[in-house]
């Protein structure tokens, strides 16, 4: 029996259908969130693996307040909150799952959040778990966020959930945001996942990039799965909020431990992004003015979007990007307003490719 039969078509007659395709190596990657081509690197994979050969286990095994809480998870949380000038940091299974940590546990009866309109799909959801007071604010408009908070009060806590570079768009979060968090003693929720790795003077997002002392009220989540070339995420607050977030957050409690691979692979890619700063940080900017003088746009980060707003028209396009060797984003409704295509600035492939990639989506979306 076909229960959802008509769903399926109705998102195939739309363009809306998605399918699973195996990774295929022989395209040149212009669609991963693979920003540094980290996850090509044979050194940190190696690094890793000794890392891992140096125990006698090589699983988590269990949720961390078990016995699942493994040297290689302390040590990398301590090197994230040190690298990143936090207290603590927790590392959780994804990014998605760290959002709903995050919001399903902080934001208790008679809190508030404050949410940009455009936040990513994992932190929508837990907004709409059961007993959230939400408000979404107008994307990046501060004078909206402002309106907001003048007119919901609470006796207990306010929070507000940004994104340090949004998924989509790729713009930057506004630097005002935490002028207003601190003004209002608010708690201000920075998802880092697309900022980290790839903006700031020493590559490690937002605050990093808008020189932002670190204060009590200030968290940052980021992943362990876009320019760390991995998988899995970390929060990084105050002692007191890390915690908390222990004895509440259910994606910590009910969820077996991270990886301790990924982890340790996270400790050599923070490194190696630190040491090689200079160098990819020029890399970047060399990708972004090459963005600037074929589409002329600005971006932020490693993510340009090219709005289509035409479903069938995407697919078109990736699929002659396909035929010419190169992997790039069709990306539609309902994860984006109009149908863009996005393409990844990508350090992992060369820059005269990318030149190119850059050329044939143009030529084909007038």
């Amino acid at each position: 029996m076909q229960y959802y039969k008509k769903e399926l078509l109705a998102l195939k007659k739309t363009n809306r259908y998605r399918k699973r395709t195996l990774y295929n190596p022989t395209l040149k990657d212009f669609a991963s969130n693979d920003y540094l081509g980290l996850a090509h690197n044979q050194l940190l994979h190696q690094k890793a693996v000794e890392k891992l050969n140096s125990y006698t286990i090589y699983g988590a095994k269990a949720s961390m307040l078990v016995n699942g809480y493994h040297k290689i998870h302390q040590d990398t949380e301590q090197l994230l909150a040190q690298s990143n000038g936090f207290e603590d940091a927790l590392l959780l299974g994804s990014g998605f799952n760290a959002n709903i940590a995050l919001i399903e546990s902080l934001v208790r009866k008679k809190d508030i959040l404050f949410i940009d309109e455009l936040y990513h799909a994992s932190g929508v959801l837990a907004t709409q778990l059961q007993g959230k007071e939400v408000y979404f604010f107008r994307h990046n408009d501060m004078q909206h966020l402002k309106e907001l908070l003048a007119t919901h009060k609470t006796t207990k806590r306010r929070l507000i959930a940004v994104e340090g570079i949004y998924s989509m768009e790729g713009d930057l979060c506004d630097k005002e945001v935490f002028e207003i968090a601190k003004k209002e003693d608010a708690i201000l929720i920075v998802d880092e996942a697309h900022s980290s790795g790839v903006v700031g003077k020493n590559l490690l997002g937002v605050f990093d990039l808008y020189n932002i002392n670190v204060e009590p009220n200030h968290i940052k989540m980021g992943t362990l799965g876009k320019a760390y070339g991995g998988f899995g995420a970390y929060v990084l607050a105050s002692s007191h909020i890390i915690e908390y977030m222990i004895n509440r957050a259910k994606p910590v409690i009910y969820a077996t431990a991270p990886s301790l691979y990924e982890s340790a692979k996270a400790q050599a890619a923070l490194k190696y992004i630190l040491e090689n700063k200079t160098q990819l940080s020029l890399e970047i900017k060399q990708r972004q003015k090459l963005v600037k003088d074929i589409f002329n746009i600005e971006i932020a980060g490693l993510i340009v979007p090219i709005v289509i707003a035409n479903n069938a028209k995407v697919l078109h396009i990736q699929q002659k990007l396909q035929e010419q060797n190169y992997s790039i984003g069709a990306i539609r409704q309902p994860t984006v307003p109009e149908a863009i295509i996005r393409i990844i600035a990508r350090v992992g492939e060369d820059i005269k490719e990318f030149k190119k990639v850059c050329s044939l989506v143009k030529n084909l979306s007038m």
